[in-house]
């Protein structure tokens, strides 16, 4: 199984750690690849809306049509972690990469949102793009422990 996270923006130092740790949990049982976009700040000359436009060109460029594009949004679906896992075996079953895609601090284009083949929420809550970076790369771990019988998810 392929597990891809398109982000706008380098991780910061915290970030960083637990994000190197939850790639090295997941990589026994799946491949996974990071592809870091340039987060395009915002200035006087610069909308915020500009910033999200032009980042969602990035985002569609690094996309392939091969992909099950899963657009990480706060209106989006919400699962339990055993309907996750779900989710990640019938892709696994298929070969089929699964790629999340992590807005930045403005968040996403509507385009990226169009072309996702699902829309998904973590939370009702809102996140920093930093922290949803590290739980969603949890709950890909999560799901595939609970998919393989591992110990570590608890109901």
């Amino acid at each position: 199984m392929k597990i891809k996270i398109i982000q706008i923006g380098k991780n910061g130092k915290l970030a960083s750690v637990l994000i190197d740790e939850y790639v090295k949990r997941i990589k026994p049982y799946a491949s996974v690849e990071i592809v870091t976009l340039k987060e395009i700040p915002s200035s006087k000359t610069f909308s915020e809306r500009r910033c999200i436009d032009d980042e969602g060109k990035e985002i569609l460029n690094a996309l392939r049509d091969d992909e099950y594009i899963v657009v990480l949004d706060e209106k989006g679906q919400q699962f339990r972690s055993v309907e996750f896992a779900e989710f990640l075996r019938e892709n696994k079953d298929i070969g089929r990469t699964v790629t999340f895609v992590i807005g930045g601090p403005y968040g996403l284009s509507k385009e990226v949102k169009e072309r996702s083949n699902l829309l998904m929420s973590l939370s009702k809550m809102t996140f920093t793009y930093q922290m949803t970076r590290i739980i969603i790369l949890e709950q890909v771990y999560r799901g595939l422990s609970i998919m393989l019988g591992k110990g570590y998810h608890n109901d």
